[in-house]
């Protein structure tokens, strides 16, 4: 590799213990090599990242391999992996952000439509990270105490917003959360504004707002094997992500594209976390009854309150493990609440 990328690679591969700390926080280390589960962070053994050793050729520092699946790289592959990036340009300028260096810059900017999917990825490279930000306080004010190191969430402090058309525009701070196809394509995002604390929603007349095409696609927490859940709002599956942290999750964003939602090929048992409401109700049965012509099993999870969000921040974790347990299929609430507890 040349040329700006080959140059990144070796300025990581100088800090390949660090690159490692920050994406792999689940791994450890193990003599000369960083070991986790997968590029995702999963907890486990089988990728293998060389902490040490030559810039390049045999044995070079920052050289990974999953013994697993058979996928290998350096420091670059694993970071686009890691955040699921579509580009070599979103992946070099991640790498750049990590090591704290300029972004690349085109030689001239193509306009793009409004709320179009290129806008949204645009929107969602110029975030920076959650952790640290006023997105995690925002988040963990509302009971949510997973980990928030998620390749679909960023922070972006100054995000524009415009009530209509001819209102003044303002800025804000905001979540912004990127919406994926199958393939993990960014195909939008959703802005949800903040206060300038993150104590809260900031206080306008439409604080979330989504753009991009929708239509079965998601804002997804983790890789899909043959398990995960669905429901609508993010912190409502963050909710769920906070008791449950290795079950794959989706949030669709509405009760529509819940209902909507595509279904990975792999699939054969679905969760559906429903809202306690009637557009809920109606959107989980739906989900429930395409997922059931595909072949795949499927189970609709109830709230106590109106949404597992609510739950969490009424109940607490063990409250709502406690009501959760009865409604899981029981090998995975012992493969998935062990993990958790």
């Amino acid at each position: 590799m040349s040329g700006p990328a080959g140059e990144l690679a070796c300025r990581l591969a100088r800090d390949a213990e660090m690159v490692c700390r920050y994406y792999l926080s689940n791994g450890r280390r193990s003599g000369r090599y960083w070991q986790v589960g997968d590029v995702a962070n999963t907890p486990g053994r089988s990728l293998f990242v060389r902490l040490s050793g030559p810039i390049s050729g045999r044995g070079a520092a920052g050289k990974w391999t999953d013994a697993a699946t058979g996928e290998h790289g350096d420091l670059l592959d694993l970071i686009r992996l890691n955040r699921e990036l579509g580009s070599l340009r979103d992946t070099l300028d991640e790498a750049r952000s990590f090591l704290r260096l300029p972004r690349s810059e085109p030689a001239a900017r193509i306009a793009v439509p409004r709320a179009s999917p290129e806008a949204a990825r645009r929107l969602f490279a110029g975030s920076r990270s959650v952790l640290g930000s006023f997105a995690e306080t925002y988040l963990r004010e509302r009971g949510v105490t997973a980990s928030l190191d998620l390749a679909a969430l960023r922070f972006h402090p100054s995000c524009y917003y415009r009530n209509h058309d001819r209102a003044p525009r303002e800025a804000w701070p905001a979540l912004i959360a990127a919406v994926t196809d199958l393939s993990s394509a960014i195909t939008g995002v959703q802005r949800t504004w903040l206060s300038h604390d993150g104590s809260g929603k900031a206080p306008i007349s439409s604080p979330r707002r989504a753009m991009g095409r929708l239509l079965g696609n998601g804002v997804r927490f983790g890789r899909v094997l043959d398990v995960m859940a669905a429901g609508e709002g993010i912190e409502t599956m963050l909710s769920l992500l906070s008791i449950l942290p290795r079950l794959p999750m989706v949030a669709a964003l509405s009760a529509n594209h819940l209902a909507a939602l595509a279904l990975p090929s792999t699939l054969r048992r679905l969760y559906v976390a429903r809202d306690d409401d009637t557009a809920g109700r109606n959107a989980a049965e739906r989900l429930r009854g395409r997922a059931g012509k595909l072949g795949v099993e499927a189970h609709v999870l109830m709230p106590m309150l109106d949404d597992f969000n609510a739950d969490l921040r009424a109940f607490g974790t063990d409250g709502l493990l406690a009501h959760l347990r009865p409604q899981l299929v029981p090998e995975d609430a012992e493969r998935f609440i062990a993990d958790a507890q």
